[in-house]
């Protein structure tokens, strides 16, 4: 039974919750979310000192250390989360959790299935390609109205209002676009284009977005985009560093390998069907990109999700 919250006002409370390890179920290393009843959200508060081999969830997890540090392994990445951080794991993503010898932690488990079907969810999606580490110095124009938005959903989550969910939802929305706004406006995006079209380009890059989330499983390439948005392939490949910080092959690769990170959970489904719906004509290909961006094979990471070591 979770306790519940001490000193909330100064946000230095903590609920322990000391079933916490007994109330995950984790299957083939995936980790079953016990919600609650007619929920997807699941909030711990945690002191135990417990290692988690490798394993992936449907929901966003958000970790949030608030005494001592905490660690978790991605992709051969350690990211060292001290207290007043907060690091966002992507769905699907494979990861490790790294326990210190004491010290305790909000762990957040969202489902936003919902909130990827609104029409700007290419935001979202873009957010997430990878693991988002929120510090002072990562994220300092909106540092502070990230702590106070996660610590608020924390808060309304143990106190059992009747619209809990509906405000921590809306918490999370706004979020989100806390962060896109800060990605657009808070630095020059486009250096070199006029002011009067810094609006329409940031609209046509959106709209791209929107489209390779729903066509990345067909043949698109530099030089079609850059028809589709009406550049030349140089001009287009510059402007969609400036607004993504990814070049277009990384950023269209790194979306097309997670979307195969999900279809790799089903073990009936061949490695090869995998790379078609995926988005790769190459069985060769999808092998060398999956190990470049990954750090393992298709199939080493598929047995890795089913906890086959």
């Amino acid at each position: 039974m979770e306790n519940r919250k001490i000193n909330s006002s100064q946000h230095d409370y903590y609920t322990v919750n000391n079933d916490w390890a007994g109330d995950r179920t984790i299957k083939d290393s995936q980790e079953i979310i016990q919600y609650h009843t007619d929920s997807g959200i699941r909030i711990w508060c945690n002191e135990q000192s417990i290692d988690y081999d490798p394993h992936w969830h449907a929901a966003l997890e958000i970790i949030m250390p608030v005494e001592n540090f905490y660690e978790v392994e991605i992709n051969q990445q350690i990211y060292h989360i001290n207290p007043g951080e907060f690091l966002f794991i992507p769905p699907q993503e494979l990861h490790k959790l790294i326990a210190p010898e004491s010290g305790r932690r909000f762990i957040l488990l969202l489902d936003i299935s919902l909130l990827l079907e609104l029409k700007s969810s290419s935001s979202i999606q873009s957010l997430l390609i990878q693991p988002i580490h929120v510090t002072p110095d990562t994220y300092p124009q909106i540092y502070r109205e990230v702590y106070q938005h996660l610590y608020q959903i924390t808060e309304e989550y143990f106190s059992e209002n009747e619209y809990a969910e509906l405000t921590i939802y809306s918490l999370l929305l706004d979020l989100f676009a806390k962060f896109a706004y800060n990605h657009i406006y808070q630095k020059e995006l486009f250096p070199n284009v006029r002011t009067a079209r810094q609006k329409e380009y940031i609209k046509k890059f959106n709209n791209l977005l929107e489209y390779i989330d729903d066509h990345y499983s067909e043949d698109l390439n530099l030089e079609n985009m850059a028809d589709y948005m009406g550049f030349s392939k140089f001009h287009f490949s510059r402007l969609f560093k400036q607004y993504t910080d990814l070049t277009f092959n990384d950023y269209l690769h790194s979306r097309r390998l997670k979307a195969s990170e999900a279809l790799l959970a089903n073990p009936n489904l061949p490695i090869i069907e995998v790379a078609l719906q995926s988005g790769y004509a190459s069985i060769s290909t999808f092998n060398r990109l999956f190990k470049q961006y990954k750090h393992c094979t298709p199939s080493e990471y598929r047995s890795r999700k089913q906890g086959k070591y």
